[in-house]
Formats: structure tokens, C-alpha cells, sequence
């Protein structure tokens, strides 16, 4: 049987090296003063377990750290251990139900205290609580017990043979957090931590001096960072809120921040800015797709709190013929010229990269309005009472449309509105500010993990180059509701059997070839059955300042990944 080269120690998958070093940059730690970051959606948490936001994960990256992660090119790096178990060097069983990490000697909390196995096992333990609603579950599929043979042991053992055992404490969504710290915030009482949620501690190059949710981060260099001279930068001003344009504009414009994130703006405009002369835009593709979630529930406020979003099924967008038609309505190569130029690409998956694993057998690249009116009428539904809005079983087509605020987002939403009202589907637009869209707050009603909605918009991705943990956001049992807190990575409350099936088999699936043709399945199911609408195959674009060193963009993992090795140019 032919195994994922990653368990057979393939440099492609398991280089063995740490992050990359800043050539000749070396110094006392926090040497190079300030360095201010700027992301245009606000942290509004900073416990990667109770949010499913990048924003969020990202901001935490700062701080909380995993086993290994992945580098900008998609390889598994060594972070917190010595190497990468591999069946090569003995740290994956030959039966692949057990994969055994090695934690590096002398790295400590930065309070000062050990980091040890024991840290490791409770991360898991606290995901993994019944009551907790970890937006991060799927990373611990399958796994049956965390063992902890000394203080810098950690044995998982899965309870049937895992293919890809790198989910669990690898990559920017499952980091490890202090067992001492999060102690008390088992299961429900979770999102009730404030102190251990906003400030945690952490294995990081730096610490959190003060958090200011939806707004501002101060972050301080880590005294206990376990790389000396590192990081260079003794403070970091970590800014959220605003706009992609303001974003932009203040590094490429005006020089007053260092790093803007997830540059959402048309190609001119970006250009535009980089005349400034302050800053450079850089760019990768990675997996990041816009698409349109459909909700297989039932969003209508007259439900009580516990019923609105979780009673199935929605008044009419399980129905096949609506959802295509939905589909066929949209000109997505006007979608890309609109909002992403060379930055996008006309995608039907869900999973378009690596390429291995992007399905071909979907045509949605075409927009057919003619097409998509006869599938309708085909149906049967049609417009009864001639007010230009077709009914489903007597309920009118009409959607509650939301996203986050953003330029592009709402020109999207523009154009799909009209596209829509030209197959006889009214749509009434909502746009929410991203810090809350975004944010894992259980009592607000506007995240996007509670749906109040019918439909809504976002670009979502993965850590690493295998989807298998991502296609698990599929699963039945991943909803989120108000028993998981709201939490959960089944945003849509999709459910199919066979769905839930082939993905069992692609967890013990080994050969990469099959894993890549199951993978494909699961992208056709999800998307042939309503789960949701891909539009644009999204490059990642940021910028940073022309005086910021050590920068490299990382579409496989935190954004950030690297800020230990940052610098000033010219220090």
C-alpha cells in the first residue's frame, strides 16, 4: 500500500528545519522598537478554540503555538519539537494508529513555567469536552486517547489507522494552550474565561500587554522566547477594524502601519496605492475560496432562540432546482474582473487547491440566466401572483443575503442580487462589521456561525495541504447550535449520510491517489447538493511597509507565521 509521502519522511512534506532565520539580522532582543499591524476585520478573541475567524486564529498566532506547522511553500515544519514523526524515523506506527512528538528540551510558557506533554494532552481534552463547542473538533477526529509517557512525550493514539495523523497540535488552528491557565474553562464554562481568552499565555515570540476586543492588541516581546536576539521588534501595535482600503492605504500611503492584511480591493486600487511608495503588495493562492453558504435551517425570527437556525429544513433552498438555478444565475468570470483581476480565478470548488485534490467534473464557469429560468419553471415554481417573485410550496423566493462589510463583498452582493431577481428570486442585502460577522461571541446574533440568515457570503481556507480535516466541516454532527455554544464548522447545517461516509473512508484512505479522487467526491457532494455556491478562487493579498524585513507570506498556515524572524531594514 502507497503512503501519504509525509509518513515516509519525504522532504516535500517533513522538512526538517524551524522558521527561516533573517539573514545576518542579528541583536538583542526587541532591538528594532515597534512594528504596527493593521487587519481590517478586529480580533474579537484570542482562544483559536472558540472562534472558527481567521482574524481571530491569526491574532492569537502571535502567542499561542503548535507542535509543527506549515511554511510558505506547504511544508510540515518542526516548531515546538525536535522533528517530524515519520514511519521512517519510528514516530509513526507502521499500522498508522499512533503518531508519537517529541517535545524540544527547554521551552517554557512565557510566564516562566515548563511546557510539557501535560499541556498538550489537556488542549486536547478541552476541545474534545463534551459541552465546550471547540471550533476546532474536526482537528481531532478520530483520535482516541493523548498519552503522556514523561514530560516531553506525546503519543496520540487513533482508534483506526489515520493516514494523515498531522491534524491534531499542527498548524495556526490547533495550537497549544497552558493546562495551568485553562484549568476552569472546561465545556460550557469556556466563553465565560475573559482573562485566560484575551490574554493567554503562551510559547510565542511575544505576549499580550492589553486587548481591547474589536479594536486594539498591544503585544510585548516574549522575555522567555526560546530563540535568542528574537523577535527583533519589543512591541507590536496589532489594529483592528476600518476597511481594506484604509488598511492599504496606511501602508502603502501613509507609512503609519507596517503590515495590512487580506487586501480585499480591486486591482486598480491596490496599484493605485502602491504608488505611494511606502509599501509592497504580496500575494500566494492557496486554497481560499469566496462562496455563498446556503442554511439547510430554518432562519425565521419568529423561532424561539433555540429553534431559529437549527429546525430543518429551510423553506426552499434544499430544493435542487432552486439552488442550481441560484447557481447558474451568477457570471463569476465578471465576479473575478470586478473584485480580483489576476488575484482571482472562476472556481466551482470548494476545495480548488492543492491541485491534486481539485475536482474537474463541475461546469459552473458559464453564466446561463435563460437556463437557469427553465430549470425553475421545469420545477414548478413560478410566479403566481405576477409581483415577479416566484413560490416554493406557497413561500415567495425571497432571501435575507448577509457578509461582512467590504467594498468588493457588497459589489458581489450588488450584482448577485440582480442576477437573482432576473430568475424571479427576491434578496434583501445585509452587511455586518466583520470584527462581529467574524467573532465566536455566543450571545451576539450576527456571527456567521449562528446564520441568521439565508444565505451569506465569506472566503474560508485551510492549514496544510491536506483538506481531510476541512471537507470534515461537512460533517452532520458539526453544526453549530446553541447545545455546542455556537460553535462548529458545519456553517451551512448540511447533513447527508453518504456524505458522512465517504468521508470515514478518506480517514483511512492512505494512498495519496485515492485520497485525492475521494476528496474530489466529497468537494461534488457538498456543492451538487446545495451545502453552498463557490464563486472566486481568491489569491491572498496583503501588504507591508518597504521598511519591514523578514516577511513571508504564508497561505498554508497563519498569515503571520513568522513574526519572530520580522525585522527593521536599516536597524
Amino acid at each position: 500500500m502507497k503512503l501519504m509521502t509525509a509518513l515516509l519522511g519525504a522532504s516535500a512534506l517533513c522538512a526538517m528545519s524551524t522558521a527561516a532565520v533573517a539573514d545576518g539580522h542579528e541583536g538583542e532582543r526587541g532591538r528594532d522598537g515597534e512594528v504596527r499591524i493593521i487587519y481590517w476585520q478586529a480580533p474579537s478573541i484570542l482562544n483559536p478554540f472558540l472562534s472558527g475567524g481567521t482574524k481571530d486564529i491569526e491574532a492569537a498566532s502571535l502567542v499561542l503555538e503548535p507542535l509543527a506547522r506549515y511554511d510558505e511553500n506547504g511544508n510540515i515544519v518542526t516548531w515546538l519539537v525536535d522533528e517530524i514523526p515519520t514511519i521512517a524515523n519510528g514516530g509513526v506506527a507502521e499500522d498508522l494508529t499512533q503518531i508519537t512528538w517529541k517535545i524540544s528540551e527547554g521551552i517554557v510558557w512565557s510566564d516562566g513555567t515548563a511546557f510539557t506533554s501535560a499541556d498538550v494532552k489537556f488542549t486536547y481534552e478541552y476541545c474534545t469536552h463534551p459541552e465546550g463547542g471547540c471550533a476546532q473538533l474536526t482537528k481531532f477526529g478520530g483520535v482516541e486517547s493523548v498519552e503522556t509517557p514523561d514530560a516531553l512525550t506525546v503519543v496520540v493514539n487513533y482508534s483506526e489507522p489515520q493516514p494523515n495523523p498531522y491534524l491534531p497540535f499542527v498548524g495556526n488552528e490547533s495550537p497549544i494552550i497552558q493546562a495551568a491557565q485553562f484549568a476552569d474553562c472546561m465545556g460550557a464554562k469556556a466563553p465565560e474565561c475573559t482573562e485566560a481568552n484575551f490574554n493567554p499565555v503562551g510559547t510565542g515570540p511575544f505576549t499580550v500587554t492589553e486587548f481591547k476586543p474589536n479594536d486594539v492588541i498591544t503585544f510585548a516581546a516574549n522575555e522567555n522566547y526560546r530563540e535568542e536576539g528574537k523577535p527583533a521588534f519589543a512591541k507590536v501595535t496589532f489594529k483592528g477594524g476600518g476597511d481594506a482600503t484604509a488598511a492599504g492605504r496606511a501602508v502603502m500611503e501613509t507609512g503609519e502601519f507596517d503590515y495590512a492584511w487580506n487586501l480585499q480591493l480591486a486591482p486598480d486600487v491596490i496599484a493605485k496605492m502602491q504608488e505611494g511608495g511606502k509599501g509592497t503588495p504580496v500575494a500566494g493562492f492557496g486554497p481560499l475560496v469566496e462562496r455563498i453558504m446556503l442554511n439547510h435551517t430554518n432562519p425565521d425570527p419568529s423561532l424561539g432562540p433555540d429553534e431559529r437556525a437549527v429546525i430543518k429544513p429551510h423553506p426552499f433552498l434544499q430544493e435542487p432546482a432552486v439552488y442550481k438555478a441560484m447557481s447558474m444565475a451568477i457570471d463569476r468570470a465578471l465576479l473575478v474582473e470586478v473584485g480580483y483581476g489576476d488575484a482571482g480565478k472562476v472556481t466551482c470548488n470548494w476545495v480548488p487547491a492543492p491541485e491534486i485534490y481539485a475536482s474537474t467534473s463541475l461546469d459552473c464557469e458559464t453564466q446561463d440566466i435563460a437556463g437557469a429560468n427553465a430549470l425553475l419553471d421545469e420545477a414548478g415554481f413560478v410566479d403566481s401572483d405576477g409581483d415577479g417573485v416566484r413560490e416554493v410550496n406557497g413561500v415567495p423566493m425571497k432571501l435575507l443575503y448577509q457578509t461582512s462589510t467590504n467594498a468588493v463583498r457588497q459589489d458581489f452582493q450588488a450584482l448577485i442580487k440582480q442576477w437573482w431577481a432576473e430568475i424571479g428570486i427576491e434578496t434583501e442585502l445585509r452587511n455586518l462589521d466583520a470584527s462581529v460577522f467574524f467573532g465566536g461571541d455566543p450571545g451576539s446574533p450576527d456571527t456567521f456561525q449562528k446564520f441568521y440568515a439565508d444565505v451569506e457570503m465569506y472566503a474560508n481556507t485551510f492549514a496544510g495541504t491536506d483538506p481531510q480535516a476541512y471537507l470534515g466541516h461537512g460533517l452532520c454532527d458539526k453544526a453549530p447550535s446553541p447545545a455546542t455554544q455556537w460553535q462548529g464548522e458545519n456553517i451551512s447545517r448540511f447533513c447527508m449520510e453518504e456524505y458522512d461516509a465517504l468521508h470515514a473512508e478518506l480517514a483511512k484512505t492512505a494512498a495519496i491517489e485515492d485520497r485525492a479522487k475521494i476528496a474530489q467526491q466529497l468537494n461534488d457532494m457538498a456543492v451538487s447538493n446545495g451545502m453552498m455556491i463557490p464563486l472566486v478562487h481568491r489569491g491572498r493579498i496583503s501588504a507591508h511597509a518597504n521598511t519591514l524585513g523578514g516577511v513571508k507570506l504564508n497561505v498554508w498556515d497563519s498569515e503571520i507565521w513568522n513574526t519572530a524572524d520580522w525585522y527593521r531594514i536599516g536597524n
